[in-house]
């Protein structure tokens, strides 16, 4: 039994594996200041046994002493922390490698490894990204931009009179009112963002992708974006998984 650990700005993702099988996939939220026993106390009662090995993604730097103190005392095991130098077989063109975002990174393994290369990642969380491996399995980088949720949020702090929206579909990009029209423009408007991202990157690529989308926003984006062809909600923590096996394998 292994463990695969993603600690993202919104919500911490945890998926235990048997094998290369995904057995079991829960989640928390994003608490900065969670200690090794909060984290014990929110996830007892999902893990019956003691891992052999805990694998983790981290972006959130803060959380990473607990999450080692929580692995260590709770689950009797020390975890590896993935960063970009792990040899996963992907070769980075990257300036400044180790600025990459390791969620970045693993979910570019995790396509490439899945679905083959070249591919375009899409990872619709907190921020987007969207990175892409060429056939020569190389990471040749990609866009940062903030996430749908962001940008409604930023919206709606900025105009004073512009309410918060839930993020949907709309049914007409005609907004008949102002909650309305605001979630056309920023439901058809990231839409038309991600579209136009996709196609400078296939254009500049040079190369037919397959395109794969994970995260929050994901299947929301996908099924309105003739461009992306697969959803996989379990990129992360397969991708994590895979390089653990790699590290151990060595």
């Amino acid at each position: 039994m292994f463990f695969a650990i993603d600690i993202g700005n919104s919500s911490i993702k945890f998926g235990v594996y048997e094998n290369d099988n995904l057995i079991s996939r829960f989640a928390i939220p994003t608490v900065r200041e969670y200690s090794a026993e909060n984290i014990n106390s929110l996830i007892s009662g999902k893990i019956n046994c003691l891992p052999a090995g805990v694998v983790v993604s981290s972006v959130v730097p803060q959380l990473n002493a607990a999450f080692q103190a929580f692995s260590e005392t709770f689950l009797k095991t020390k975890p590896v922390f993935v960063d970009t130098n792990f040899d996963s077989g992907l070769k980075i063109k990257y300036k400044q490698p180790e600025n990459l975002g390791v969620d970045r990174f693993v979910a570019a393994f995790a396509a490439s490894e899945k679905y083959g290369a070249p591919c375009i990642v899409c990872d619709f969380g907190t921020a987007t990204t969207i990175d892409a491996v060429n056939a020569n399995a190389e990471f040749i980088g990609g866009v940062i931009t903030p996430g749908i949720a962001a940008l409604a949020e930023a919206l709606h702090l900025k105009a004073a009179k512009l309410p918060k929206v839930e993020i949907e579909k709309p049914a007409s990009v005609f907004g008949d009112s102002t909650v309305t029209a605001i979630q056309s423009g920023i439901f058809y408007g990231y839409l038309g963002l991600t579209e136009g991202l996709l196609r400078r990157m296939i254009d500049e690529l040079g190369e037919k992708p397959r395109i794969v989308a994970t995260g929050g926003f994901s299947r929301l984006i996908a099924e309105n974006c003739r461009l992306i062809e697969i959803v996989d909600e379990n990129l992360m923590l397969d991708g994590l998984i895979g390089i653990y096996k790699r590290i151990v394998r060595r």
